[in-house]
């Protein structure tokens, strides 16, 4: 195996070899992001495999976890446990040809191994390592960095749900993809620094710093005004309106951000003159009023059905939509041409999965290889390794 024997085309990072030392989310949704740019990442698994090989269900109809594989497309696989002083030697001189090392080990876990980055560093002086934490390498290093717990450790779950009722999760692990997707970001910044300067770098993200970073007005909100938001159900502290609202059938979402757009809501729904209402001129004006002006919003809707309001606000530009389900949305993507879906592996031998959700002009990122079964590629990377270097040599 070379460094572009898993990539097909010209992209642009092509020729990157990642060591992918990471498992279940935030890790394996940067690498595979990277995969998908042209990268060679080669994953590597316990005997146990990444956790989410297991994470059952739903599953795919050949037994394969549909959470393994929304994250590990375009990868190898290779088994090594590193309390085997063979396997240990194969990690430690991948470590040393890798361009990019990203881990997610509780912070200091990978030290006893010489996995850690000044390890690594003293084998491969221009290495890009990426440490992935729940709550970064100093006094949090030792709690567990589950996103459950940063969601309601952070505050997002204390914004989330109905004034008066329960704290919610968000319905994804929302600050292990924003860790993932920062991540992916330091990476390529990176990368860049070191085509320009010959470094490389120690990066370090963690999931409360993403979710710092990621409830923006939020956090702004109080670090900023030294207001402390509170749940206000589907309701916007900022905007209204900005929420569900009901129709004759259903709950429609409509957001009015300006006042042309609050202009024409009300003269699609017959009350033109709620526009030049003082009670409702500016937006601070509605969001003050809400109480006073959502029933009045209500009294129209409710007569007549939210496909009917659905259209006739998109004629005009007035965001709207109704609540899909996952299925309905991915429809609703294909209408639009977004193409969500993707066959994923070579051609005869293809597996659906998600597209990468980025277009260039003139690149288009590759969905060659479905995720890797467990030590799949073992043999291939150890023979690949053993011709390109051997242990404690620099890359």
């Amino acid at each position: 195996m070379d460094n572009n024997s898993a990539i097909s085309g010209a992209l642009p990072l092509e020729g990157v070899v990642i060591a992918d030392f990471s498992r279940v989310l935030a890790g394996p949704y940067a690498t595979m992001l990277l995969a998908d740019m042209g990268a060679t990442v080669i994953k590597v698994e316990s005997p146990a495999g990444d956790d989410t090989r297991s994470w059952v269900p739903p599953k795919r109809p050949d037994g394969v976890s549909t959470y393994y594989a929304a994250i590990n497309r375009n990868k190898k696989s290779i088994v090594l446990d590193f309390r085997d002083d063979d396997d240990l030697a194969v990690a430690q001189v991948l470590t040393a040809r890798a361009d990019v090392v990203i881990e997610n080990f509780k912070p200091g876990g990978l030290a006893r191994f010489g996995l850690d980055y000044e390890s690594v560093r003293e084998r491969n002086g221009n290495v890009i390592y990426c440490s992935i934490s729940g709550f970064g390498s100093a006094e949090g290093a030792g709690l567990p960095g589950y996103d459950l717990i940063v969601q309601a450790m952070s505050g997002l779950m204390s914004l989330t749900g109905d004034p008066d009722g329960p704290a919610y999760r968000a319905g994804i692990s929302v600050f292990d993809v924003m860790a993932g997707l920062h991540s992916t970001i330091a990476i390529l910044a990176a990368l860049r620094h070191r085509e320009n300067t010959g470094q490389g770098q120690g990066i370090e993200t963690s999931l409360l710093a993403s979710a710092m970073s990621g409830l923006v007005n939020q956090t702004s909100a109080y670090v900023a005004g030294g207001v402390t938001p509170t749940r206000m159900g589907n309701a916007h502290p900022s905007l209204f309106p900005y929420e569900p609202l009901p129709t004759a059938d259903s709950d429609l979402i409509i957001t009015a951000g300006n006042d042309n757009q609050f202009r024409k809501l009300v003269e699609v729904l017959g009350v033109p003159e709620l526009a030049d209402d003082v009670r409702f001129a500016t937006n601070a004006d509605r969001t003050e009023r809400r109480d006073e002006l959502r029933p009045l919003l209500i009294d129209r809707l409710t007569t007549r059905p939210a496909a009917h309001w659905f259209d006739k606000l998109n004629e005009v530009g007035v965001p709207n939509g109704p609540i899909n389900t996952i299925a309905e949305g991915v429809h609703y993507a294909e209408k639009l041409g977004l193409q969500p879906i993707v066959q994923v592996g070579p051609e005869g031998n293809t597996v659906p999965g998600v597209r990468n959700p980025i277009s260039f002009s003139t690149l288009t990122p590759r969905y060659d290889l479905a995720p890797p079964e467990l030590g799949q590629d073992t043999a291939e990377i150890r023979s690949w390794l053993a011709a390109t270097a051997s242990p404690g040599a620099p890359a």
